[in-house]
């Protein structure tokens, strides 16, 4: 799902819509299961440090892994149901001076290290993450690059796959990773 689909001189972009929820998991063993059970496509376990930036608005994070690599910008509001989100994907090159260069010029809010496990099924992407000092936790993204899915599909996705997995209301967690480490520290 990160592959660029713009190209402006050599600048890779890409913006999808995308429909998410993030949920607080004690046991990942049966979540990974039923993925199986579907024949979801298994992609690979990710070591990813995401860097979150000093912006005014939304969220900017650069992604470093061996899987994913990639400048995210997004805005969604915090809530436990289902969140909406437009994100522009920058595809940047590991080891590129491109944190250099958003550190020195915005600063850094907070890091995520995590390891994530990613699947797919058809345009729903799964990861099951082991975050530093949070925990474990299921995310469930539906997505739709270029308008090919609308928006009431990508819920009803989204909806489908929280009951399956058996999530519940007190599990899902209403913000992202960066702002539960930043309460944390509080």
């Amino acid at each position: 799902m990160e592959q660029p689909t713009n190209r402006q001189g050599d600048l890779q972009t890409m913006k999808v819509l995308n429909i998410e929820i993030k949920a607080q998991s004690r046991d990942v063993d049966s979540v990974r299961t039923i993925l199986k059970s579907k024949n979801a496509r298994f992609v690979g376990e990710d070591h990813q440090t995401d860097t979150y930036f000093n912006v005014k608005k939304g969220r900017l994070k650069l992604r470093e892994g061996n899987i994913e690599n990639s400048l995210i910008f997004y805005e969604r509001n915090d809530q436990s149901d289902p969140k909406e989100s437009m994100v522009t994907l920058y595809k940047a090159t590991p080891d590129s001076s491109l944190k250099e260069i958003l550190i020195g010029s915005i600063g850094v809010k907070v890091v995520v290290d995590k390891k994530r496990e990613i699947y797919f099924i058809e345009n729903v992407k799964f990861h099951i993450d082991l975050v530093a000092d949070l925990g474990s936790f299921v995310e469930i993204e539906a997505i739709s690059e270029n308008g090919q899915t609308d928006r009431d599909t990508l819920l009803e996705q989204c909806n489908s796959y929280v009951e399956l997995f058996g999530i519940s209301a007190g599990d899902l967690i209403h913000c992202s990773y960066s702002d539960l480490l930043l309460d944390r520290k509080r």
